[in-house]
């Protein structure tokens, strides 16, 4: 028998392929689920691909076998179709019989406008204990949390044009319908979604004993739900839909919370999720969450970054270690910096060697190259050709990329105290603004959060993730970053002329026994150049090649050469004969 609360549903095959039908049935099935019938005429794909259980590839036999699945007469190769409806024990089972590979029934059957059918099943399972946001400082302009909420022992949302639900757990189908009935001409559709996630939330996923947060004259307010959700008449409609709360009459300066927790109340819905950040609420006074067994917890880390160490700055040649302490605070402080210079500077490998460091290895370390046609889609996330591995079919999939991928490992359970490092090399050679998108209000404000443009996540940049970028300043085809990125980023400037590359070359050749005339020379061509933008840094000298027989002169006139003619072009010098060895050597007599 056919279940009457729920609609017929739609699936369709894969490589713009037909669409099959199908209802849910009363019945349950072998595995406890709801039963699903495949409708008569709904087509099925002939190609069984690896994964399909045992049972299906049994079924489909089977099926074929006493005429249920005939041959499509347009296209036989490719698609059967069903003489007759098919009872399978779940949507699951129903899908990967139509589809033949091993597939989520309620992801895949979706209703005619496009909604899962997971939308319409009750959760069967949630955390034993979650802690929640809801908002209620600024409700039609009135503040609730400190006029009706914390006197009265609640918590609400707002349903003025709601019309009365009959369900005590309304799934996210049912309040789509109640929302679109009483909203239909008063709320555009973005406002109806919102508002259907937060009714959800608000009314079947909260249970009694979970965490319950408010925000009020930048106060944080605690609580701990004590009664199911009710839905009372209220002036205005402004309370309508409550819970019963039991409130910690003191409240937490919103300045003096941890990071992770002010991001996550940056987010902007009236209800939000903050199971994540369970033990930081937890730490103020909130019930700690709920496990299965009683585990000790984790000693806490504080995040930190590694000291600087002699060691460290013997290994990088630096003499002075104030300034790589100086470079660690910077890090620190603005969590992004760049390093920018002329070319052979050593800028990439220092900026990698930092991150190591600072880190904690190599491991924490990511490394992207930006150029002209890099983009937001390449950086972060985007849309992207994927080949799935089992029906070879090719589909556009969002696809995280560098950033998101370190910030999400970066904010894994287990890693919050470990620095992340994401390196930048050559960060002027894209177009800034269209490769980091909203991602720029996020590099300042690292407290906040943004709705990101693709996958609609609220998103916030973990405050252990950190950026370092380079920058060569002689490359004159780009332009240099505009103001809102030098806002920030720190800039540390990286010159032949100061510290602590002056020097460097120098202080390499004494520490591997050869002769001082490379350093004098470099030395001596940089003092020659008018821009110190064009200046050449030591590591062109720096490579075992130059110090084999002629290494010193085929470098110059492949490596450095090549550079002072872009310098000069058009202005009719002879390079040769003001920056070669044998000018220089001359020169110092």
């Amino acid at each position: 028998m056919e279940h009457p609360d729920y609609p017929e549903f739609r699936l369709k095959l894969p490589g713009d392929g037909p669409t099959a039908y199908g209802r849910l049935l009363a019945e349950l099935g072998n595995n406890g689920s709801l039963k699903f019938l495949v409708r008569q005429g709904s087509p099925v794909s002939a190609s069984e691909w690896p994964g399909l259980s045992d049972y299906t590839r049994r079924q489909r036999t089977e099926l074929r076998a006493d005429g249920t699945l005939a041959d499509a007469p347009d296209n036989p190769s490719r698609y059967w179709l069903a003489t007759r409806d098919i009872e399978c024990n779940s949507a699951s089972a129903a899908a990967s019989l139509v589809i033949g590979y091993s597939v989520s029934g309620p992801e895949a059957w979706r209703d005619a406008a496009g909604h899962p059918l997971s939308d319409y099943l009750t959760p069967s399972w949630r955390a034993p204990r979650k802690s929640w946001l809801v908002r209620g400082s600024n409700v039609s302009g009135r503040d609730l949390v400190r006029r009706i909420w914390l006197g009265e022992g609640l918590a609400s949302l707002s349903g003025a044009h709601l019309p009365p639900l009959d369900e005590q757990d309304p799934t996210k189908s049912s309040l789509r319908r109640y929302v679109e009935d009483g909203y239909e001409s008063t709320a555009s559709y973005s406002q109806k979604r919102g508002l259907v996630d937060d009714l959800h939330a608000f009314l079947t996923q909260m249970r009694v004993g979970d965490t319950l947060a408010t925000l009020s004259e930048g106060q944080l307010f605690l609580g701990q739900i004590t009664g199911e959700a009710q839905q009372t008449d209220s002036p205005g409609g402004l309370t309508n839909l409550r819970r019963t709360v039991s409130w910690q009459r003191q409240g937490h300066p919103y300045n003096e919370l941890p990071e992770e927790l002010q991001q996550k109340l940056s987010v902007q819905h009236d209800v939000v999720d903050l199971t994540s950040v369970a033990d930081s609420l937890a730490a103020l006074g909130a019930p700690a969450p709920v496990t299965d067994e009683e585990v000790p917890p984790a000693p806490t880390k504080d995040l930190a970054l590694a000291p600087v160490t002699d060691e460290l700055a013997s290994d990088l040649l630096v003499h002075d270690r104030a300034w790589l302490d100086e470079v660690r605070e910077l890090l620190w402080d603005e969590r992004q910096l760049v390093l920018y210079g002329p070319p052979g500077t050593g800028k990439t490998y220092l900026a990698m060697k930092l991150a190591e460091h600072f880190g904690g290895g190599a491991e924490q370390v990511k490394l992207v190259q930006f150029h002209p046609s890099y983009a937001y889609e390449d950086f972060f996330e985007g849309f992207r050709p994927v080949e799935d591995p089992e029906t070879r079919e090719v589909a556009f999939r969002l696809t995280a990329g560098p950033l998101r991928e370190l910030a999400d490992l970066a904010s894994r359970d287990g890693n919050k105290h470990i620095p992340h490092f994401l390196i930048i090399d050559e960060i002027n050679r894209a177009n800034l603004a269209k490769v980091f998108g909203e991602l720029y209000f996020l590099l300042e404000y690292r407290r906040k959060t943004v709705r990101l443009t693709y996958s609609g996540d609220d998103f916030a940049l973990p405050p252990n993730l950190f950026v370092i970028g380079t920058m060569n300043t002689a490359d004159r085809s780009i332009a240099l970053v505009d103001a809102a990125m030098r806002r920030r980023f720190a800039f540390i400037e990286l010159s032949p002329r100061t510290e602590p590359t002056r020097g460097l070359l120098a202080r390499w050749l004494e520490r591997e026994g050869k002769d001082h005339e490379p350093a004098r020379l470099l030395d001596t061509l940089n003092d020659r150049l008018a821009d110190p933008d064009f200046a050449i840094g030591p590591s062109y000298l720096m490579k075992p090649g130059v110090y084999r027989t002629g290494g010193l002169e085929r470098t110059w006139r492949t490596k450095i050469l090549p550079l002072l003619d872009e310098y000069h072009y058009g202005e009719g010098i002879d390079v040769e004969d003001r920056y070669g060895l044998d000018a220089l050597r001359k020169a110092q007599g």
